[in-house]
């Protein structure tokens, strides 16, 4: 190589990195996941359990490598964090935090990797996700834990719009419930929810359900749906709450007080064919603006 072309080379390559975009070619799909090798998919991806009972998380293998690892873990997407539940070689395991002390491995059978939670708590729903490590190699499946409950909208004494984030959250704590989620809050609505108060939801978005288009609540040429206020400031803006609760104790509140849901709330328990009490339906309505 000639004496000038070596020097060049040797300039560029210890010249400092100049950043990079990458771009995928035009008209290509993103690549598929890798077919399952080890777990087989849960035929239900989605597990209903009621507060208080337990509930077995299904994560079955297909194969037993020789030597693995299966790691529960819980995926909380307020926080972006995935907490560490179990981990198991197959022979000992160790268990994480509050909700591993109410946990533990089926074990029905070799094959069997299920995580089985007792005292289900409000903070127990959400995704769940089974992986197997083997060396180098990793793969996984999620299920969704679904408690049966009701949610409903929740204001102080004092009036309408005097939570921020924060408030909020203690707010449904104090009442036995917890923040709904969007999805808690879409499903209500499709059940009935009619509201033209905007609360918070766990997400720290706003929203708020109505059935019936009418001017106090965003005027008579709106569509039904669950409208959003957009991203607020979860310190400096107030609105009300929606909250979540699972209970085996019929509730019916009149009037707005920190002792209850605000007016104009009631449920409708009932008996459920082969089981406890559960509730099958609420009923809201409101007339306030949004």
């Amino acid at each position: 190589m000639p004496l000038w072309l070596l020097l060049v080379s040797l300039c560029l390559s210890s010249a400092p990195g100049v950043p990079a975009i990458y771009q995928r070619p035009s008209g290509t799909q993103p690549a598929t996941p890798a077919p399952l090798q080890y777990l087989l998919e849960p035929t239900n991806k989605i597990v209903q359990a009621r507060r208080g009972a337990s509930v077995t998380l299904p994560c079955i293998l297909w194969v037993v490598p020789q030597n693995y690892k299966i790691r529960w873990s819980k995926v909380e997407p307020t926080e972006y964090l995935e907490v560490a539940i179990l981990i198991s070689n197959g022979v000992h395991h160790k268990t994480y935090g509050p909700l591993g002390s109410r946990s533990h491995l089926k074990r029905s059978h070799r094959y069997d990797a299920s995580l089985t939670i007792s005292n289900l708590t409000l903070d127990d729903e959400g995704r769940y996700r089974c992986q197997l490590v083997n060396g180098l190699e990793d793969e996984s499946v999620s299920l969704v834990l679904h408690l049966e409950g009701v949610v409903f909208p929740y204001q102080t004494s004092q009036g309408r719009y005097q939570f921020n984030y924060f408030g909020a959250q203690k707010a449904c704590q104090e009442q036995d419930a917890r923040l709904a989620t969007y999805q808690q809050l879409y499903q209500a609505w499709t059940e009935g929810l009619d509201w033209c108060n905007a609360g918070w939801v766990m997400e720290g978005s706003v929203h708020y359900p109505i059935r019936n288009s009418r001017k106090p609540c965003g005027g008579l040429l709106l569509r039904p749906g669950v409208r959003t206020y957009g991203p607020k400031d979860k310190l400096k803006d107030r609105f009300d709450a929606f909250c979540f609760t699972s209970s085996g104790q019929a509730h019916e509140a009149n009037g707005h007080s920190e002792a209850g849901p605000p007016r104009h709330f009631s449920l409708d328990w009932v008996k459920l064919p082969g089981g406890p009490q559960a509730l099958r339906r609420a009923r809201f309505s409101s007339q306030t603006a949004g």
